[in-house]
Parts: C-alpha cells; structure tokens; sequence
C-alpha cells in the first residue's frame, strides 16, 4: 500500500481547515483573485488583449469561453470535438490522488488539496495551437509547474518527467471503445528544463473558474510553445524519469508525432501544412487562417532551450 503524504510546508504555506475542506471553495477563492487583470479589473471574455503577455500581439482576442469549452480533443470522451463537453460530466473528480513516483526524494500518493494548497493561481493567457492546425487564446489560471515539481524534490537523475492521466473506463467511455486504438492510459513528457521554464504552467481554473471535466479537471498541463497534445489533461500520475519517456502519440504514429512538438510552421504533418491555422472562432465563409508562427509566438521565450538541435528531426 501506498502512503497518503503531504509536500512538507512552511507555516506560511498552511491553508487554513475551513477552507480546505472544500476544495472547489478553495479553488473558486483562488481563481477569483486569478481572474483579475493586473489594473485589478476583471478580463472581459472576448476583448482585445494589451500589455506584456509573452507572446501575444496587442488586438489578440481571447477565444469566447464557450467554444474553449465545447471545442476539445479529449479522447478518453470520444473521437468527436464535441464529445468531451457532452460525456465529461460522467468522470467523477473529487477525491483526486496523483502518484509521484522515480527519481525524487518524495514519492508516495498524495491528495491533489495538498499539492496545490498554499498557491494562488496565477492568470495566463497564453496562444493554444493543435497539431490539426486550429488554435485558440486562453485565459487560464494555474500553478507554474516547476513550483509544483520542486515539493517533490526531484534528484539530479532527473532529466525528464512523465505525465499520466486517469484511465477509468466506466467513467471515460472513449477508453473503452471498440474503435479507439490507443494504448491507454494517455502518457506525456518534457525534459526537466522544459518543465521548469516559466511559461509551462499546471492549470487548475480557464476563464476564472474551475476547469471543466471536459478541459482537464481537476489539472492539466499547458505547454503554450508545443502543440495541444503535450498538454495533458486529468493528471494522476507524476514521475521523475533519467531516460525520455515512451509517450502515447509518439508510439502510436512516430512518422507524425515526435516528443518535442514544438509548433513549426517549417515542418509539416505528414497529412497536412503546418505553415497556417485557423483561429477560433471561424466559419467556411470567415475562417480567419492566419501564419503559423515558430514556437508559436514564444521563440524569443524558448527557443535558447533547443540550441544546436535539429528541430527538423527532433520535432
């Protein structure tokens, strides 16, 4: 058996009992703080952006929140975009535990209250750009993810971690569909320099709420310079790895998907361009296609993390 453990915390730290004993109260404290704009006015839900974002344009606007929600690639809910928002209300959320597991000085089994407890989700909106060449800009609320990797203290054989979301077929229905080829549970990774880069962040809340089950309740990853599959959703395990993980995608089409999956504009999908996307919202007669740009958008952020590689066969 597995011990429940909590991240040793400084008394600053501490959550207080009477809020932690509702998580979702908890979260909705943070999220609200989250919510506001650094003027400390809220951020309306489809106006244009402005300020030091990294990576966002002035005039960007944010997705609407109802197609950030309703439009999603969650395959443990079915093949369809739309799948996730109308299935995802049968995964049961709370309790959440997460495994932290390999080359660290903490593993064990832990409640998901006590790794998030004593942070204040902090807002970002960031560009999200899936391999198929759609994207969108989102407001989300988070953890940096090196903060939440450091309570386990990963030890210097750590050169990657693994990711691992749920696998529950009686609750995620596309895991136990006869058409579904993947080899589940969904497995992803970074190298450890990728997951302790500023911008990589473990969302908990989109648009100032909660996430939705359909988005990746109750955490996720978001990784804004790769492609929307790097961000996995519904995370139950966490481990510190010293040899790159063998990653879903990666086994099931290496010709397609590699372990980087940095947006480049400059090497295609084997189907399809990846020079151009089209922004969400669009329509056969507006489909807003726009350049893809390198690392999409956040070159000058990143781009020092892959220094003298090939990102032609390393994508």
């Amino acid at each position: 058996m597995r011990n429940r453990r909590t991240p040793e915390l400084s008394s600053s730290e501490i959550t207080p009992e009477s809020v932690f004993l509702n998580r979702r109260r908890l979260l909705a404290a943070g999220l609200g703080a989250a919510g506001l704009s650094a003027a400390g006015s809220a951020v309306p839900s489809a106006s244009p952006m402005v300020g030091s974002t990294p990576g966002l344009s002035p005039g960007e606007e944010l997705t609407p929140e109802d197609i950030v929600t309703s439009y999603n690639n969650f395959y443990e809910f079915g093949m369809d975009k739309d799948d996730p928002a109308r299935y995802a209300h049968e995964l049961t959320t709370d309790p959440w535990s997460v495994e932290v597991a390999g080359e660290c000085a903490k593993p064990g089994e832990y409640a998901f209250e006590d790794i998030v407890s004593g942070f204040v989700p902090e807002e970002r909106i960031y560009r999200f750009r899936c391999v198929e060449a759609w994207s969108m800009v989102v407001p989300w609320q988070g953890v940096p993810l090196r903060r939440i990797l450091e309570r386990f203290e990963p030890s210097g054989n750590a050169r990657y971690v693994e990711f691992t979301t749920l696998y529950r077929p009686s609750e995620m229905r596309g895991q136990r569909s006869l058409f579904s080829s993947i080899d589940w549970p969904y497995v992803e990774g970074l190298r450890m320099d990728e997951a302790y880069h500023p911008l990589s962040l473990m969302a908990v809340g989109v648009y100032g709420k909660p996430l939705p089950n359909q988005n990746g309740a109750p955490w996720r990853l978001v990784v804004p310079w790769k492609y929307g599959f790097k961000s996995i959703k519904s995370i139950v395990k966490i481990r510190f790895a010293r040899r790159q993980p063998k990653t879903t995608w990666q086994l099931q089409a290496p010709q397609e998907y590699g372990f980087y999956a940095n947006v480049n504009p400059d090497v295609s999908h084997p189907r399809w361009s990846q020079a151009s996307e089209r922004r969400l919202p669009s329509s056969l007669f507006e489909p807003n296609r726009i350049p893809t740009l390198p690392f999409n958008g956040y070159g000058a952020e990143v781009a020092q993390l892959y220094q003298g590689m090939d990102l032609r066969r390393d994508f």
